[in-house]
Parts: structure tokens; C-alpha cells; sequence
């Protein structure tokens, strides 16, 4: 499994720094950036720990800080750069108007705070918990993306746009999702304090709130501005506020 890994990574890298070298003889100005964020590394680790910690610092040290806890995150848990690298795809695949991995990974602030969450969510599980909250606040401030160091999210997920998500403490996140800007994912008042779960391959619309101990399930669409606050069964499109369910692959009762 880990050769695996690492052969995926490798690959990733080679398709990267050869997008990279092709930008750079275009475009001699742009080749100076690429320079430095991408064929000054070794290996897509250090390049991406490095652009965490270009994006959210603000000053040398608080660059070299959130460099160091994503290299110290990557390297304990390598199945997170395995992650990044289907995040990456997953943008080329779901984009039409994105042609190839350099500019996502360079100029996509939800790529970078999608990256930034899996560095504090490892520090949260190994009990850092304030670096992880410190990390989250900066992507908060920096790329107006807030997740929880509690929450959990799986791969190929596509944050589209990326400006006013806020996804809350323990809410599940399955793997292919992609969610647009102004998402709010949270728990509702009232006991007991439960999140959502959200399932494979769901869509979430721009300007979408899901809230409460409810189940969103696989392939699921919610549509712009709708309010969830019961299940979605599988395959189904939610819309409206409150939300009311369509295109149900078999009967299913209302949201």
C-alpha cells in the first residue's frame, strides 16, 4: 500500500513539474513564480507543505510555522499527500474550464484551504490542538474557507469557488463530494448536538445550509440556497427552503 503511494505521488509530480517547465519557457515572467513553488522542490510533499505555508503566513515566521506543521503532517501520515494528489485530479476532472493540474494547485484557494484542513485535522488527532485551531483560523482569515479540525472529509473532494464555506466540528464529509462558496454545514440547537453526514459523490449548491444530526446520502444534489434540516435519502435533489425532495430515484418521503 505504501508503494503504492508513493508511485502515485511520483507520477503526480512528473505530470506537475512537467506543466511546470512548459509554463516557465512560455512565459518567462510567470516562469519565476513556477521557479519557486514548484521546480525548486524535490517532490510534491515539500512543494505543497511549502505552499500552505506561502498562502496562509503572512511573515517569514508564520510561513516557516505552517511549512513545518504540514511537513511534520505529511510525513506522519502519508496517505494525506495521497489524498492531495486526488483532490488534485478530482478539479481537472469535475472543471471543464481547468486544463491541467499547475493552475489549481497554484491559484485555487480552495485547493489550499482543503490542504490546510488535513494538516489540522492530523495536529487535532495527535492532540495539537492549538496549532490546529491557529491553522484554521488562518485559512479563515486568508481564503474565507472554515472547517473544523473536527471534521472529517475524504478524498476527491472539489471545494468550487471556495468563499464562505464554514463546515462545523465532526460534520462526516464522504469522498468525490463537491461543495460551492457560501456553504454552511453544522450542527443544529437543540439536543443532541449532531452533525451532518454527508455521502459520496454529493453536490452541494452555492449558498446551501445543511444543518443537524441528519444523513445526506450518496450522489445526493442539493440545490442553490436551499435549507436541509432532514435526511436526504440516496440520489435524490433537495431544493427549496425548506427543502423539499425531486427527482428521487424511488419514492422517498419529504425533507
Amino acid at each position: 500500500m505504501a508503494e503504492t503511494v508513493i508511485i502515485a505521488s511520483e507520477i503526480l509530480w512528473r505530470d506537475i513539474r512537467g506543466e511546470a517547465q512548459r509554463a516557465a519557457a512560455a512565459d518567462p515572467i510567470f516562469g519565476k513564480a513556477v521557479a519557486g513553488a514548484i521546480l525548486a522542490h524535490d517532490d510534491f510533499t515539500s512543494a505543497l507543505a511549502d505552499l500552505i505555508g506561502r498562502r496562509l503566513g503572512g511573515t517569514a515566521a508564520e510561513r516557516e510555522r505552517f511549512t513545518t506543521f504540514s511537513r511534520d503532517a505529511f510525513r506522519g501520515q502519508p496517505n494525506l499527500v495521497e489524498a492531495a494528489g486526488r483532490d488534485l485530479r478530482a478539479i481537472v476532472l469535475r472543471d471543464p474550464a481547468v486544463a491541467g493540474l499547475l493552475p489549481p494547485l497554484l491559484h485555487f484557494k480552495g485547493y489550499v484551504a482543503l490542504q490546510a484542513w488535513r494538516v489540522s485535522h492530523w495536529l487535532w488527532r495527535h492532540d495539537q490542538h492549538d496549532a490546529a485551531l491557529l491553522l484554521q483560523n488562518e485559512a479563515s482569515n486568508v481564503l474565507q474557507v472554515s472547517i473544523h479540525p473536527a471534521a472529517s472529509l475524504g478524498s476527491s473532494v472539489y471545494l468550487d469557488h471556495a468563499t464562505g464555506i464554514v463546515i462545523g466540528a465532526n460534520v462526516v464529509v464522504g469522498d468525490e463530494a463537491t461543495i460551492l462558496q457560501n456553504v454552511s454545514i453544522g450542527r443544529h440547537g437543540g439536543l443532541p448536538m449532531r452533525s451532518p453526514r454527508i455521502g459520496r459523490g454529493v453536490f452541494i449548491g452555492s449558498g446551501a445550509t445543511i444543518l443537524g444530526d441528519i444523513d445526506v446520502g450518496d450522489f445526493a444534489k442539493i440545490g442553490a440556497g436551499t435549507v436541509v434540516t432532514a435526511d436526504v435519502p440516496a440520489g435524490c435533489t433537495a431544493i427549496g427552503n425548506p427543502a423539499r425532495l425531486t427527482n428521487c430515484p424511488e419514492p422517498a418521503s419529504a425533507a
